[in-house]
């Protein structure tokens, strides 16, 4: 039987289902938002865990039209499920919307995106204009569908278009908008949160809160965002986060959805591995694998049965407020993000209706922004007597350590590299390794370092720290294999300096010293310096370095 093709980056339903894309069943969605009957429904999710495909199959089951989408649900749950929910099959007029083209460098750029996407839907909606009923609404429903409206026109667009899509098909319209908070986190970090905080607030409110012809709406982000900044008095909103039990299983992967997919596609044997690295994730009380994660791995998989997993997810989040955790990091912040490295859990106070221009408010908020957006699992939660949520934090899975090690580590590394490093670069070239220790440990004291850290991890730490050193050539020769020491630094001229640098892991502190001499040991057995001497240089310093978590002690031989 042949496999069907997987569907990466595909999140429109018709086209998944109608080109025979791999399709995990996630329509008992609409089953329970028929059942829990919620005016408005806020789903937060981490970003690729489904919700875009989700809103497609909501748009192409509830949408009233011509053509009959029935088919597209043919063998799907929801059609097991009874004539109760089948009935509501292409019964509404439907309005799907979403703001995730609204990422611009500024007000003006972000406006035109939204608008325009309103204006395509109202595009895809222009048949309602051959009706007599809406005689009176056309001038300006093609005033929008033209992108000739002010703002004026576009903050209650969503609000005016279900009232004539009500007059015409004379039912209530779902309203679906998907990513409503990429224009905020966007607008924040670009400095015109305000401005669109007022303009979302009147698009939405005119449409959610005071619209008599919305039948239901879905809404899904990231970010709980709290009521008072967007979603003003808006008492019918059903807020679903990662923290509740209802609707769990319908973003991301379950273990069995991974199950299926690996004895589908021949694959059972990598469910360790997958479970290692991609599941962990805690949605209410139910386990959760990052469904864009296993899709890319099953697919490498495909063509070589021995690919390694990697970090997908790292490449299509967001980071620019995990990196302002690392900028902002105190002594007490480093040392969890060391705990949580080595498998530990921090606990921290729950705060789910924090906005965005209040993430960097305390250590608190950034924390509560990392778990809600996917970098933590929920391991445990408690009350205590002032009523204060509390939970405790896990790194899910080895995905996201991958992201820990490589991506924080490195902006620890950057942030470290601006320092003013003139005097141990002093040192090490005057030949002083009391004075270049001292300094490096200072420098080791503000990056992070955990108990498994490795040699690699030591090398390239220092190798930034060097690469610096104006007028004098730096070589990392790690990735050379063996034959080579670790780094090389020489002078231009073959007169100047020529120094030869070692690393060495301690499994304790008392270990250091005698780590430090194998480092000098084996640049002399392996004859480091020979390569140096046959290009001229005749002033050769070598350093053995030996490392213990924060520490580390250096020994010179000249």
């Amino acid at each position: 039987m042949q496999l069907k093709p997987l569907p990466i980056g595909v999140d429109n339903f018709e086209m998944l289902i109608t080109r025979g894309y791999y399709y995990i069943d996630k329509t008992l969605l609409i089953k329970d938002l028929i059942d829990n009957k919620a005016s408005v429904n806020l789903f937060t999710r981490p970003r690729r865990f489904g919700k875009t495909l989700n809103m497609s199959m909501l748009q192409y089951f509830f949408e009233k039209r011509e053509e009959d989408n029935s088919y597209l649900f043919e063998g799907l749950n929801i059609m097991q499920a009874g004539e109760k929910y089948t009935s509501h099959m292409g019964q509404y007029p439907v309005i799907n919307l979403s703001l995730k083209s609204g990422k611009q460098p500024n007000f003006e750029l972000a406006y035109i995106s939204i608008t325009r996407r309103i204006a395509e839907e109202y595009k895809r909606h222009e048949y309602i204009l051959k009706s007599e009923k809406l005689k009176d609404d056309k001038e300006r429903f093609l005033k929008i569908l033209r992108e000739q409206g002010d703002e004026g026109d576009y903050i209650d667009s969503l609000f005016f278009l279900s009232q004539c899509l009500e007059k015409y098909h004379n039912k209530k319209t779902i309203i679906l908008i998907d990513e409503y908070d990429v224009p905020l986190e966007n607008s924040f970090f670009e400095g015109f949160y305000d401005r669109m905080i007022s303009f979302l607030r009147s698009l939405f409110e005119s449409a959610l809160k005071t619209n008599s012809s919305l039948e239901f709406a879905v809404i899904t982000g990231c970010l709980r965002i709290s009521k008072e900044s967007i979603f003003t008095g808006l008492n019918n909103l059903n807020i679903i986060s990662i923290l509740n039990d209802r609707y769990a299983e319908h973003f991301g992967f379950t273990d069995g959805d991974v199950k299926k997919i690996l004895k589908d596609y021949n694959l059972e044997e990598k469910y360790d591995v997958i479970k290692q690295w991609y599941n962990g994730y805690i949605f209410g009380s139910t386990n959760v694998y990052n469904p864009w994660s296993v899709v890319k791995y099953v697919y490498d998989l495909l063509p070589n049965i021995n690919a390694f997993p990697t970090s997908y997810w790292a490449n299509t989040s967001s980071n620019s407020i995990v990196k302002s955790l690392i900028e902002k990091a105190d002594s007490l912040t480093k040392k969890e993000i060391e705990l949580l490295i080595e498998g530990n859990t921090i606990e921290k106070r729950v705060h789910e209706d924090i906005t965005y221009d209040e993430v960097y408010d305390s250590m608190e908020n950034l924390w509560n922004f990392m778990f809600f957006t996917g970098y933590f699992k929920k391991v445990g939660e408690r009350m205590d007597e002032e009523d204060n949520h509390y939970i405790s934090l896990k790194i899910p899975n080895k995905e996201v350590k991958y992201i820990f090690k490589n991506k924080i580590l490195k902006w620890f590394h950057d942030k470290v590299k601006v320092k003013d490093l003139s005097k141990m670069y002093e040192a090490l070239l005057n030949k002083e390794p009391e004075i270049f220790e001292e300094e490096l440990n200072k420098m080791l004291i503000q990056t992070i370092s955990f108990n498994d850290a490795y040699e690699n991890f030591y090398h390239g730490f220092v190798a930034g720290v060097l690469a610096n050193m104006h007028d004098y050539i730096v070589k990392s020769n790690r990735e050379g294999g063996t034959g080579r020491s670790d780094i090389y630094i020489k002078s231009v001229s073959k007169r100047g300096i020529a120094i030869v640098i070692e690393f060495k892991i301690a499994k304790d502190i008392d270990d250091l010293e005698k780590r430090a001499d194998d480092a000098l040991k084996q640049i002399k057995e392996k004859k480091y310096t020979e390569e140096l001497r046959s290009e001229g240089y005749k002033n050769i310093v070598k350093y053995g370095i030996s490392f213990y978590q924060k520490d580390c002690l250096i020994k010179m031989e000249v």
